[in-house]
């Protein structure tokens, strides 16, 4: 059995919804949601990337992080493609609007 894991990048990145406020991404386990002292690609790089390659769009891609996930788990990541709308989806995140299940197998 081949323990090496396979990351996100934009070839293989799993959207499961996208629209122009929201992108929810199926997060691989060992993908990293926000860049940290590893230097390891970060998901919303990967993301941002994947942005500016459907939309052909010329300098920065705004994304903003609403919540994370620990490395080693997989699950739904959501992310902000707008600065309107990450404070809006944090703050149903800080209000337990947002419903959360975690499994574990």
């Amino acid at each position: 059995m081949n323990s090496e894991k396979i990351l996100s990048n934009k070839h293989n990145l799993q959207v499961l919804y996208e629209d122009n406020h929201v992108i929810v991404i199926n997060k691989r386990p060992g993908d990293i949601v926000q860049g940290d002292k590893t230097g390891d690609m970060p998901l919303s790089e990967v993301v941002k990337e994947h942005i500016k390659d459907k939309y052909n769009k010329p300098g920065n891609v705004y994304l903003g992080v609403v919540h994370r996930l620990d490395r080693p788990t997989s699950g739904l990541v959501v992310f902000a493609r707008t600065s309107k709308a990450l404070p809006r989806l944090n703050q149903l995140f800080k209000d337990r609007d947002a419903k959360k299940t975690y499994w574990h197998l």
